[in-house]
């Protein structure tokens, strides 16, 4: 089924990368917050905030060029959402362990934190969609050609 000059598939892709974008511009902002406490407290950020903004960017420029038609026709397209899949378990990991078993007893920062963690795992699973999709629709879609000669198609 086809809308316009789009497949159902890249509008289903493009609603998904949507949602990363989404998500990791709420990542952004979520860590940004205590990046620019540190900031007004003349204080460098620490590494594992900086961590989530990278990993937060990365994601949402990603999410933005896989908007662009055609750009998921790549081959390594999927091998890069496994990159991205993995940068978003760790960093699940390394806030998931400082704030999931943290009694916030009043403290509104740390149930933001809490908050931004199941943001992070959300988009981590998101991520993990995105790699086997982009890997199966790659598998049945690329093209098969002979071994020796690479021109006949087989």
């Amino acid at each position: 089924m086809a809308i316009g000059n789009f497949t159902l598939s890249y509008l289903l892709f493009t609603i998904l990368h949507f949602c990363q974008f989404v998500l990791a511009i709420t990542v952004c902002a979520l860590y940004g917050v205590e990046l620019d406490r540190a900031r007004k407290a003349n204080v460098s950020g620490d590494s594992k905030w900086i961590y989530a903004e990278v990993v937060g960017g990365l994601s949402a420029l990603t999410a933005l060029l896989y908007c662009i038609p055609y750009i998921l026709r790549f081959a390594a397209i999927w091998i890069w959402n496994l990159v991205l899949f993995i940068l978003w378990i760790v960093l699940f990991g390394i806030f998931g362990k400082m704030y999931i078993n943290e009694n916030p007893e009043g403290n509104h920062d740390i149930v933001r934190m809490r908050s931004a963690v199941w943001v992070v795992l959300a988009n981590a699973i998101l991520w993990l969609v995105s790699f086997i999709a982009n890997l199966v629709y790659w598998w049945m879609h690329k093209e098969r050609r002979s071994r020796f000669t690479s021109r006949a198609k087989v």
